[in-house]
């Protein structure tokens, strides 16, 4: 019975033991690893620059590591129209390939060398300044602005994705730390001399658990900055770096991370302190630690990364997928800048905040509106939004923008973590003519005391004007008293105006122009005229009789004389 229970304690010693081991992985020298590559931080700029003929302004500014015949291609069969420009400082030879649509410009003392197998008329030398902003300048001046400006460490390929060149970021080229290869525009292939080992364990997560990745740099490495872009959702990362290493993520769309060196999140310009301690750089002690950190049963991938002169930057996420989103469209109701955290907004018709509004339903220009802004937790840090402003941009060929003022709503801990609540009038869009508009707002990050840009987030909005019912004319409900009394200011108003007529005909008498006696004399019945008789002419006419003319003056003397 003893050796019986001996030997169970053995087999469960050696299951355990194994099962302890399958956690882990030995990292071996990779050429490609699937999960993590690496990048250089160069200067360069990525503007909406285009000229009026339609052509994009490219510089490309080639450096080599190596002294020598250092060579490279250019494939620009399916590029948009456009002019680039080729500088380097070391001596490079080149081959390219490109269409009607491509002008090459290089330096007339330039160390650059092209060729090509066939024969082409839009190789171009002029002189223009080796120095980067001076380029700039010089191109800004010659063709009327730069659409892009990239330095590419080793090059071995640079081909054109035959999608547009141009960027909705700044009109003038502004030179800063980039990495090229989140130009769309472009393939690039380059032969980066850095060591990378990597493995993967055999038990790999579920489905539906947060991929972990460690990255761990020697402790004998000479670089203390390095930075890092997250291109995977729903994932955890593992840091481990020298004492003094800084890790910068160019971007927050992480959900957990942690490490035993400062975290800089330039976004909301907040630095991490170390979550742990580890001095150790051996792979396994590593491993183990970022199991323990996150309390993981297994991780997905370990990358160990010494890099070399200059500033690296370790891109995680798959390949493939990279290769994927980088030529998605931005979401309407997200975010457009990479180097920020993902928001997100919902609109609502009520203050409760239960049922959202659906991006196809339009909104009565009289009703108010109610929007909720959320984003993601970053490694469990609780972040604040504050909203600056808000506005709405008309869509067409001629956008009107007018400003949208808000008011805050009131939301509960529980019910707003990492999201802020306000609330919209659109009186002003009644007297306007456009119904489909964008709606933007800019927010601001806010770990604590320290708030940095947020970027923006963009939904968009479709308004109808509201159904106008028609005016009926108002009911007028008259009593006795109203009869009675309408009755009486007719009757008074007629015996007023027959007084007046009364007294005009008084003053007045009739026109002299109606002749009315005359018409009376020859009407049966009216012997006579109240008004006065015309004295009738003694002259008599040379034609008329003379007894007539008496029997006629006889007839009209005699009223006269009756009367008097």
């Amino acid at each position: 019975m003893e050796r019986f229970v001996t030997r169970c304690a053995l087999l469960l010693c050696i299951t355990a033991a194994a099962s302890a081991s399958s956690q882990t992985c030995d990292p071996k020298e990779v050429n490609n690893n699937p999960w993590v590559y690496v990048s250089d931080m160069q200067m360069g700029c990525w503007t909406s620059f285009v000229r009026d003929d339609m052509a994009e302004v490219h510089i490309i500014n080639l450096n080599f590591d190596t002294e020598g015949h250092n060579m490279f291609s250019l494939e620009f069969t399916n590029a948009k129209p456009m002019i680039l420009i080729i500088t380097s400082p070391k001596v490079v030879y080149g081959l390219f390939n490109i269409n009607s649509n491509v002008n090459i410009y290089v330096s007339t003392n330039s160390t650059v060398t092209l060729h090509t197998n066939q024969h082409h008329s839009s190789l171009h030398k002029r002189y223009f300044p080796p120095q980067d902003e001076e380029l700039v300048k010089w191109a800004r001046q010659t063709f009327g602005g730069v659409t892009s400006f990239t330095t590419i460490r080793n090059l071995k390929t640079l081909s054109s994705t035959g999608a547009p060149g141009t960027n909705s970021g700044l009109p003038q080229c502004v030179l800063e730390n980039e990495d090229a290869m989140e130009k769309h525009f472009f393939k690039i292939e380059t032969s980066l001399a850095s060591s990378l080992k990597s493995c993967s364990p055999q038990q790999q997560n579920p489905s539906d658990e947060a991929e972990l990745h460690i990255i761990n740099i020697p402790e004998n490495a000479s670089i203390r900055n390095l930075s890092l872009r997250v291109d995977t959702q729903k994932t955890s990362v593992f840091l481990r770096g020298p004492q003094g290493t800084t890790w910068t993520f160019i971007n927050l769309q992480h959900t957990k991370f942690g490490s035993n060196n400062d975290i800089l999140l330039p976004a909301i310009m907040h630095r991490i302190p170390p979550s742990f301690t580890l001095n150790s750089d051996n792979a396994e002690d590593v491993q183990k630690a970022a199991l323990d950190h996150f309390k993981a049963s297994t991780f997905t991938s370990y990358t160990e990364f010494r890099p070399k002169d200059g500033m690296s930057l370790l891109v995680l996420g798959k390949k493939d997928s990279v290769d994927e989103t980088t030529a998605e469209p931005v979401a309407p109701n997200s975010t457009s800048s990479s180097n920020q955290m993902p928001l997100l907004m919902q609109l609502y018709t009520s203050p409760d905040y239960l049922s959202p509004l659906d991006p196809n339903t339009k909104v009565q220009s009289d009703k108010r509106i109610y929007a909720e802004i959320s984003g993601h937790t970053l490694g469990g840090i609780v972040l604040t939004i504050k909203v600056n402003n808000c506005f709405v941009r008309s869509k067409g060929s001629c956008p009107v923008v007018k400003e949208l003022p808000f008011i805050p709503e009131a939301c509960s801990l529980s019910s707003c973590t990492n999201s802020t609540r306000l609330s919209f009038s659109l009186d002003q869009l009644q007297e306007l003519t456009s119904t489909t508009w964008d709606l933007e707002c800019n927010v601001k990050l806010c770990y604590s005391e320290k708030c940095g840009a947020g970027g923006r987030v963009k939904r968009n909005l479709e308004v109808t004007q509201p159904c106008l019912q028609p005016s009926t004319p108002p009911c007028f409900d008259f009593g006795l008293p109203g009869v009675l009394g309408i009755a009486f200011g007719g009757f008074l108003i007629g015996v007023l105006l027959i007084g007046a007529l009364w007294f005009i005909r008084i003053k007045t008498g009739y026109p002299a122009g109606l002749d009315m006696s005359s018409t009376a004399a020859n009407l049966p019945g009216c012997p006579c005229s109240g008004a006065k008789r015309q004295p009738v002419s003694t002259n008599p006419s040379p034609s008329e009789n003379s007894s007539a003319n008496a029997s006629i003056g006889s007839t009209q003397s005699t009223p006269t004389s009756s009367m008097a």
